[in-house]
């Protein structure tokens, strides 16, 4: 694991890089964090990828607030004072800055000996990530080969910009992982999703986790799945293997 540093528009987005051992170039991935931050279980997802062959990328997003050692991202939601918090980070990571974080990121991986030249990046996110990952691949279509939703929430609101809205600007396929019993992504938001994939004509996987709550994919977190993340994980891999690969 290597930190790095990512100037932007607005600033120095702290990362963590993550390479499989051996000699590259490789296929790169970006791992769109969840509302918790940059921390040890997300890192050890990227190690996971990394080890399938893929150059990680885990951007801090917050890094307009802080740098991600230095965050207080610890709480739960059932603290309104934390929630709070959580909702205003989260809410000061406009669709304009999402665009600037993901070019930047981008121009990153494409720049960096480890990647492979000219090969598509493959975006996989968790919680509200999940809707920064679609808008990233509906932003950069040809430069995004594929794009995981896992528990993703706000997928499909009332907003003009929702990210459902954009699929049809996405070239890449898409997977997406539903929570069950999910007050962020309801069974009717699913079906908002679903036909607005299907309208669009895109290559696209929407799955269901019966019994699989909020954050099932993410490891050290108390709606951690065991059964659910590993057919998460299935996914996510075979999706970037047929995509990204040459």
């Amino acid at each position: 694991m290597q930190d790095v540093d990512i100037k932007t528009a607005d600033g120095v987005l702290d990362a963590k890089l993550f390479q499989p051992e051996g000699a590259g170039p490789w296929p790169a991935v970006i791992l769109c964090m969840d509302a918790m931050g940059v921390r040890p279980s997300l890192e050890s997802m990227a190690r996971r990828i990394a080890a399938a062959g893929y150059v990680v990328l885990l951007p801090n997003v917050f890094y307009r607030d802080g740098h991600a050692s230095k965050l207080e991202l610890k709480g739960t939601f059932e603290d309104p004072v934390f929630r709070k918090h959580i909702y205003a980070l989260i809410g000061n990571l406009t669709p304009e800055r999402q665009k600037t974080d993901a070019a930047a990121e981008l121009d990153f991986l494409a720049r960096h000996p480890s990647v492979q030249p000219g090969s598509k990046v493959g975006v996989t996110g968790y919680c509200f990530g999940g809707g920064v990952a679609v808008r990233m691949a509906a932003n950069f279509p040809d430069r995004i080969g594929a794009v995981a939703s896992s528990h993703g929430g706000k997928l499909a609101t009332d907003s003009p910009d929702s990210p459902h809205r954009l699929v049809g600007q996405v070239k890449g396929e898409l997977y997406f992982g539903h929570a069950d019993n999910d007050s962020s992504m309801t069974a009717e938001d699913i079906q908002t999703l679903e036909a607005a994939l299907k309208a669009a004509g895109v290559k696209y996987v929407s799955e269901f986790y019966p019994g699989a709550r909020h954050g099932y994919a993410v490891d050290n977190w108390p709606a951690y799945h065991p059964q659910a993340a590993e057919t998460h994980w299935r996914r996510i891999l075979e999706l970037f293997g047929r995509t990204l690969r040459a």
